[in-house]
This record gives C-alpha cells, sequence and structure tokens, in this order.
C-alpha cells in the first residue's frame, strides 16, 4: 500500500463521516441531552463500530453480502428497525423534560454511551458497503498489518473528531437552552428524520 492510496482511503471516509446519518444524528442529541463527556463516549462507540465495518469489508463480508443477497436483505431490516425503535422512543418521551438520559446511554455510565454508539453505527450495514469500495478501490489484497492499523487508526480518528465536532455544537449552553425550550418539536424532528433513515436502509 502506498501514503497515495493510504491518504484517499482516508479523505473518502472523512467526507462520509462528516455527512448527516444516523449516528451524527444521535451524537447530536446526546450533547443537547445529557452534554459534551457523554457525547464524547458515544462518538467512541461510532468509531469502533466503523472500524468494525471497515475489517469486515477487508475480511471479505462485502462479498458475502453480494453473494447472499437474503442475508444483507437481513441486516438492512434488523438496522432499519433499530434505527426506527430509535425514533420511536425519542418521540414517545418529546413532550417530557430533559432528565438526563438518552434512549439508553446514562450520563454516568460511559460503557452505555459507547453501546449506544457501536449499535447505531452497526445498524447501518450500508456502510460495510461503503467500506467494501473504498477497500476495494485503494487498499489492496495482502496489505501489511501496520498499514491495516494505521489505516484503522485513520477512521476511529475521523469518526471521533466529526462526531466530538457535533457534539461540541450541541452541547454549549445556547444550544441546551434553546433544546429545553423547544424539546417536544425538536425530538420529534429528529425522531421523524432518524425513522425515515431507518425505512429507507431497510427498504433500499
Amino acid at each position: 500500500m502506498t501514503w497515495a492510496a493510504f491518504l484517499a482511503a482516508w479523505a473518502v471516509h472523512f467526507l462520509a463521516a462528516a455527512s448527516p446519518g444516523p449516528a451524527v444524528l444521535v451524537t447530536a442529541r446526546t450533547g443537547v441531552t445529557q452534554g459534551f463527556r457523554t457525547a464524547v463516549w458515544l462518538a467512541v462507540g461510532v468509531g469502533l463500530g466503523a472500524c468494525f465495518w471497515a475489517m469486515a469489508a477487508y475480511l471479505g463480508l462485502s462479498v458475502l453480502f453480494k453473494a447472499l443477497p437474503s442475508l444483507f436483505l437481513v441486516f438492512k431490516i434488523a438496522g432499519g428497525a433499530f434505527l426506527c425503535w430509535i425514533a420511536f422512543q425519542m418521540w414517545r418521551h418529546a413532550d417530557q423534560p430533559i432528565d438526563g438520559t438518552a434512549d439508553g446511554a446514562q450520563s454516568d455510565n460511559p460503557l452505555a454511551a459507547i453501546w449506544l454508539g457501536l449499535t447505531t453505527q452497526f445498524a447501518n450495514p450500508k456502510a460495510a458497503v461503503f467500506f467494501g469500495a473504498v477497500f476495494v478501490g485503494f487498499v489492496p489484497p495482502h496489505t501489511p498489518v501496520l498499514w491495516l492499523a494505521a489505516l484503522m487508526l485513520a477512521i476511529f480518528a475521523n469518526e471521533l473528531f466529526c462526531n466530538v465536532v457535533v457534539a461540541r455544537i450541541f452541547s454549549t449552553e445556547v444550544s441546551r437552552r434553546g433544546y429545553a425550550r423547544y424539546k417536544t418539536g425538536i425530538d420529534r424532528a429528529f425522531g421523524g428524520i432518524i425513522g425515515l433513515l431507518g425505512l429507507k436502509i431497510a427498504a433500499t
């Protein structure tokens, strides 16, 4: 693997990590409801989930999905259903005051926040397709372990950086005051968007 290929893979993934998606939306809501620290732990989970999909793609999971479309369909339906469940929880509790929790991630429990980040990332099996395309194009077979480790670190850093930026923006006092004032509408908007993303993942 060359430095040019490494930087190309890094740049393509950075653009993908920075684009809005389920993980970014969950990070934003966690930041505004539970604060910056919990959202950072959630971002760690998102980064670990991205590394999982990247390694799975490198090891051939995307090829397996192509060979067994029914397996990919099961992953899509399960992932879409999980996102719809998150959306339902947001919608159902939209009119409740902020209580320091956010759909399973407790503010005093970093492991729960990491787990929510992981499961949110796992719920998007199309990440396997993205990483499969990137790796097929930029990462040759039998890439040395050190290059793979550096690429995993870069992927983790991309996801962590992008989601930490989102967490910081949404955990400011201005954001939290605005959220507290318009919580019902914001939660239902976030829930609606995540629900639509879940339906899109399951149906396409």
